[in-house]
């Protein structure tokens, strides 16, 4: 059980930053490359690269590799299910 809760909290701190958050939930739309996420989020492609780096390590994404371009994606559904109950927890406690 110790192994388990530690898978967890490994995840959780996956999940601790509101920007990778916010990038969990435009790729759970769709696909997209590090430019389309830096777009659509308002970050820099650098600090994009950097929390696609820690979500990756964390299994949350995967990438796959388009010629030149790397689009990225949720790892699976329950990513994106994951992030919507933790906000909608969030927006309960206020």
């Amino acid at each position: 059980m110790s192994e388990d809760l530690e898978a967890a909290a490994e995840l959780f701190k996956a999940l601790s930053s509101a920007s990778r958050l916010r990038l969990l939930t435009i790729l759970a739309e769709a696909p997209a490359t590090v430019s389309k996420l830096a777009e659509a989020s308002g970050l820099s492609q650098p600090l994009v690269s950097q929390h696609l780096r820690t979500l990756r390590a964390g299994g949350l994404v995967s990438v796959h590799r388009e010629g030149r371009e790397a689009r990225y994606e949720l790892a699976d559904l329950h990513v994106a299910h994951i992030v919507a109950d933790a906000v909608k927890h969030a927006l309960e406690l206020r």
